[in-house]
């Protein structure tokens, strides 16, 4: 710091403890706290960011943005629609960076949803809002790290977008390196391999669920052991195809769409084909002679059951019964 600045700073601090009026106190506080910003910012404890409102028409989503813009709506930012009107402007600005476009001078890397909502409010009668941005100097690596640490906890994101995302990201920024990209993403490598299973399903699995935010990395958990057997595998497809058409069907307008808990209980019985049932036991015939009607014993675990005919006379009854005793005693 220059010797004028020390002078300043001495001068302010001598007359702390010195009664003065009012308007001087007021005024010196604000120069000291003026001050001591100055004193942050050359010391390095104080980082300033300078940040622009702009229309959002003059920012386009980053191409490896890890949010489907198209699935957002009303309804699921509606939250956020309804809390930048309620204060009057956007609270937090998003990240983005320059693009060298006149049209659309800057990207965005994280703020999606901002983006979305405040382009609704000026797209329905409040004009007055604009989109709050702060611009970064990032490279793709770091816009991709950014974005991910932004988003991982939020619920509005699905499992299927992020594990999308981290597919491409694996082979474009860590060589295909799981481990690398975990110690990146500070996540351990088993986390980041069960995403990375999600992004392999089929797309005919994909498109058997109603939405991509219906699938959760479980589903591709408990459906890995059956896609690797080829005949299990097969009926699985085979499976998803039905419940393709029938969900496309329901966007329509043709029939309810298929849940996610039904989707998967459907694909699961599929892979696993139901066990045959058991024979049921003929039991064994009692009778006097050939040709005539007699006794069925069935035997289950300790129990023993007969049938016979309700009009069965007494003496093919008796005769059949004691060639059972005979049979259960070994007597002649």
């Amino acid at each position: 710091m220059s010797r004028k600045h020390d002078a300043i700073f001495d001068d302010v601090l001598s007359d702390l403890d010195a009664p003065a009026p009012q308007r001087e106190d007021r005024a010196g506080a604000r120069f000291l706290k003026r001050s001591t910003s100055i004193a942050d910012r050359l010391s390095g404890d104080l980082e300033e960011k300078t940040l622009r409102w702009v229309d959002p028409a003059e920012c386009k989503l980053w191409e490896r943005h890890n949010r489907e813009y198209s699935l957002l709506n009303e309804d699921n930012c509606r939250d956020l629609i309804d809390g930048i009107r309620s204060q009057g402007r956007q609270e937090f600005p998003a990240i983005v960076r320059a693009t060298g476009d006149s049209d659309q001078p800057y990207e965005v890397i994280c703020g999606a949803r901002r983006h979305f909502a405040v382009s609704w409010l000026r797209a329905n009668n409040y004009t007055q809002f604009k989109y709050l941005i702060d611009v970064r100097d990032l490279t793709d690596e770091e816009a991709f790290r950014l974005a991910d640490i932004e988003n991982r906890d939020r619920e509005d994101i699905s499992d299927y977008e992020r594990a999308v995302d981290y597919a491409d990201a694996i082979e474009r920024y860590y060589g295909g390196k799981q481990k690398s990209m975990a110690e990146r993403l500070e996540v351990s490598q088993p986390w980041l391999s069960r995403y990375l299973q999600l992004a392999k399903l089929p797309d005919i699995i994909v498109q058997a669920f109603a939405s991509i935010r219906d699938l959760r990395e479980r589903n591709a958990r408990d459906l890995k052991p059956l896609l690797g057997d080829p005949k299990a595998s097969a009926a699985i497809l085979e499976e998803a195809g039905s419940l393709a058409r029938e969900q496309e069907r329901a966007r329509q307008g043709r029939g309810a769409f298929v849940e996610p808990q039904a989707v998967m209980r459907r694909l699961l019985q599929a892979g696993k084909p139901a066990k045959p049932k058991a024979a049921k036991d003929p039991g064994t015939l009692y009778r006097r002679s050939a040709g005539e009607r007699g006794i069925t014993v069935h035997k289950k675990g300790r129990k023993v059951t007969m049938e016979f005919e309700e009009n069965l006379t007494r003496a093919s009854l008796e005769a059949a019964f004691q060639s059972y005793l005979n049979a259960r005693f070994k007597k002649e």
